[in-house]
């Protein structure tokens, strides 16, 4: 029974949801009021922020709306493809090339009356601090550890000690394949994001010498159009992951290259799971997954239960096995740490020896950093090597080859920046 067209309330919506809201339980926080003012406040005030509309995001958007969430806002850059169909449920074969934030809210809202769901097509990045602000609560159901990255330190950020409703509580959620994970991160209090990045899998890489003379994979011919051809071809400019023309270009150049060497397998989705680093998602993962961060959420937002403490794991690859554990803070961590990092490196490493080992470093995962080191004189810092623009990229490159020993002395600090984040890290040199 879908409800009246306007959206009113019939007798018996929210009857499951009641037994758990208007009386308390053996484990429910003291600070919980059960009754009509904790109904109210999650049907007429909470406001709640998911972030992605993909496999993930979809699942979620629907369980919000049906645990009795009515002011939803979806934030997604993505379009709908034909390889969304068999798992992103509330996309159908008319909708492709449309924006997946803007189709799914229409969806939610045509099925869930009463729900307001509000959507933006777009990146995250897009919106101030302000915006965030007005959420009492932010769920993540991204594919990108880069926008996670982003969200997370954005909400660290924003967090001010004299004011309560500057700290965000923030539910992430993530799949691969047949396991997947749900956290609970309330900013400066618990571990951030950051704290357990070194948690995640090292991406595959390819030795360029492989995908140069003897590519024997789809993936090899991939990489090479993405790593050696796009930056001869196209100079500065800098490839868009998600810009299907950037895509498509690649997906050419690479067919042609397998093409070449007599190597099946080059397809538009594998030329962009390579590139973006995208796993297979399956339709049951997701579920568990969103059913998970709706339930902290929920929890979070009533008050009725005790929430996760701090990070649920689900695996499924053989049978199914769920842990749940307290993941602690990094006394230094650059988001919320707020401490320098100590880094003991050797008299001969030249300064890309150094920038070479920061990319590696599973628990730092800079792609591209730019270093730079505190001047007594103007300017404030003294750039060490600096990514863009190219005019400083070309000033700088010089330093590359020189040792670190010689541009900075023991115990000095870098500061280590991305264009993709939005932090530094900062690093205390010790020679050895």
């Amino acid at each position: 029974m879908n409800g009246d067209v306007d959206g009113i309330d019939w007798h018996g919506r929210y009857y499951h949801i009641d037994q758990i809201l208007e009386r308390p339980g053996p484990r429910t926080d003291p600070q919980f009021c059960p009754g009509e003012p904790v109904k109210n406040f999650l049907r007429t005030e909470c406001k709640v922020l998911c972030i992605g509309a993909g496999g993930l995001g979809c699942e979620i958007l629907s369980n919000l709306a049906l645990s009795g969430f009515k002011d939803i806002h979806v934030i997604d850059m993505d379009t709908i493809d034909i390889s969304n169909l068999n798992r992103q449920f509330l996309f159908r074969p008319a909708d492709l090339g449309r924006p997946k934030a803007i189709v799914a809210a229409d969806f939610v809202m045509q099925r869930v009356p009463g729900v307001k769901v509000t959507p933006y097509y777009g990146k995250i990045q897009d919106k101030d601090e302000a915006y965030y602000m007005q959420f009492h609560l932010i769920i993540c159901g991204l594919d990108s550890v880069e926008a996670r990255r982003w969200m997370n330190a954005t909400l660290v950020n924003m967090v001010d000690p004299e004011n309560q409703e500057s700290l965000k509580p923030l539910i992430d959620g993530g799949t691969e394949g047949f396991k997947g994970q749900a956290r609970v991160i309330f900013p400066t209090i618990t571990s951030c994001y950051e704290c357990s990045l070194d948690m995640l899998n090292k991406p595959t890489a390819f030795p360029i010498c492989t995908i140069a003379n003897t590519p024997r994979l789809p993936e090899h011919c991939i990489e090479w159009a993405s790593v050696l051809e796009w930056p001869r071809v196209h100079k500065d400019e800098k490839m868009d992951t998600d810009n299907p023309e950037h895509i498509g270009w690649l997906y050419s150049v690479a067919a042609a290259r397998a093409k070449e060497f007599n190597i099946e397998g080059v397809t538009w989705t594998l030329t962009q799971g390579v590139v973006k680093n995208i796993i297979p998602a399956i339709a049951s993962t997701n579920a568990i997954i969103a059913a998970s961060c709706c339930n902290e959420a929920f929890k979070i937002a009533t008050s009725s239960a005790p929430y996760l403490d701090n990070y649920f794991m689900f695996i499924g690859t053989d049978g199914v096995y769920s842990y749940t554990f307290q993941h602690e803070k990094r006394a230094d961590c650059p988001v919320c740490g707020q401490e320098t990092h100590d880094m003991d490196i050797s008299k001969e490493w030249t300064l890309e020896r150094l920038i070479e080992t920061l990319v590696e470093r599973q628990d730092f995962q800079i792609k591209k950093p730019s270093l730079s080191t505190p001047s007594p004189i103007p300017p404030a810092k003294q750039q060490l090597y600096w990514q863009a623009p190219a005019q400083l990229e070309q000033e700088t490159r010089p330093n590359l080859e020189k040792k670190v020993v010689d541009l900075v002395p023991d115990g000095g600090e870098i500061t280590v920046t991305s264009a993709s984040l939005p932090f530094s890290l900062s690093l205390r040199v010790k020679y050895v």
